[in-house]
């Protein structure tokens, strides 16, 4: 049976360590005499507590080298200290979607992705090394943002980062010590309670962003916006994706958003053409979606013409 695999991502003083340290100590995480391996890919400022680690009956393994993040070292170290978990703390320079690729599947099973980022110097990587900070960010499950003043949380907010990953879940980390939520305060700009939302133009963006987050608020409502209609392969004879472009945060590139729509009997609209949709949204388990997300049920659907602004925005 693999072993399951929580692995850390982030830049050098992102605050990994610290983050491992504290998820170690949870009774919750790491019950009775349960084993954890620690796979040490990047050393820090920080380093972990060698009476946390006897208490928590835990082990670090060092890995300095891309290189040796590799299928025989993995298993070797698995087998040298048979682990209820393995942790990986990761270095932020590798390139992580290939580090992942070398886990070996008999072994290791990667359970979760969760990123931490330093809010101090968050532009200062945005900005010198977009790519692998989309990495980081589109990849994972969670993403903690630490030492985050009020001002730096309104700088993240404006460069749109949960359009980088819709699906996960964000938190502030406070300098004294408390946390929130991403979205804590920011409710949509439409009345969630008309029978019909009418979504402007300017408001797909944060439809997306905002159903993709909490797909179960909008499960039962009725949502009516242009979109431009994209057929996937991979999806049902009956099903196609009406969306839009937008541009993600710390890189530029276009990406097409949208989610998945049932004809419901009703005729599947030609392929990039721009349609007024109007559907009932159910919140449902998809593979597409890594867990549960918005299915539009098309409740009418007829041509249109293009908004003014074709490139979706996030801030309304």
């Amino acid at each position: 049976m693999a072993i399951p695999v929580y692995l850390f991502a982030g830049f050098l003083e992102s605050g990994k360590t610290t983050f491992i340290a504290s998820v170690l100590m949870d009774p919750g995480f790491t019950p009775g005499d349960e084993k954890t391996l620690i796979l040490l890919c990047e050393e820090g400022m920080e380093e972990f507590d060698p009476r946390m680690l006897e208490g928590t009956h835990s082990v670090v393994e060092v890995i300095d080298d891309e290189e040796s993040f590799a299928p025989e070292t993995l298993k070797k170290l698995v087998n040298k200290h048979n682990p209820d978990r393995v942790i990986v703390e990761m270095n932020g320079m590798w390139d992580m979607d290939e580090a992942i690729s070398r886990m070996p599947l008999d072994t290791m099973e990667l359970f979760q992705i969760i990123t931490t980022v330093n809010a101090e110097t968050f532009e200062l990587y945005a900005a010198n090394m977009g790519a692998r900070m989309l990495q980081h960010i589109s990849s994972a499950d969670m993403v903690v943002f630490n030492r985050a003043t009020e001002e730096m949380k309104a700088a993240i907010r404006d460069r749109n980062i949960r359009s980088m990953n819709p699906q996960a879940a964000l938190y502030f980390e406070n300098a004294d010590g408390t946390s929130e939520d991403y979205g804590e305060g920011m409710p949509p700009p439409y009345d969630m309670d008309a029978p019909v939302i009418n979504l402007e133009d300017n408001h797909y963006g944060i439809f997306y962003l905002d159903a993709s987050e909490y797909p179960e608020e909008y499960d039962g409502k009725t949502v009516s916006f242009k979109a431009f209609i994209y057929k996937g392969r991979e999806l049902g004879a009956d099903e196609y994706v009406p969306g839009r472009m937008a541009m993600v945060c710390c890189q530029d590139d276009l990406r097409f958003i949208g989610f998945i729509a049932k004809a419901n009997g009703l005729p599947i609209p030609p392929q990039k053409t721009w349609q007024k949709v109007t559907a009932l949204v159910k919140a449902e388990e998809r593979r597409e979606y890594r867990g549960k997300g918005p299915v539009l049920y098309v409740t009418g659907v007829e041509p249109c013409t293009a908004p003014e602004e074709e490139v979706a925005a996030f801030n309304g």
